[in-house]
């Protein structure tokens, strides 16, 4: 897996990939693949990253990942 890593960032320097960028995809696959091994559970995922199930549901929302419908505001 190192060499597999070391590669694929040499890859990225020499293609000219912004750090920002790797580290946004980076996340961003993470993120999804966790996601897909708890079959979508976003409890179960957080739990396996290590981070708060509202933090998860933040970073899905940042990342665009969170496909559920968007609350509408509550009607006063």
């Amino acid at each position: 897996m190192h060499d597999q890593l070391v590669a694929l960032v040499n890859l990225m320097i020499e293609r000219g990939v912004q750090y920002q960028d790797a580290v946004a995809e980076f996340e961003k696959r993470f993120i999804k693949r966790m996601l897909e091994n708890s079959g979508g559970n976003q409890t179960k995922a957080a739990e396996s990253l290590g981070m708060h199930r509202n933090t998860l549901s933040r970073k899905l929302e940042e990342l665009g990942l969170d496909d559920r419908p968007q609350r509408s505001p509550r009607k006063k």
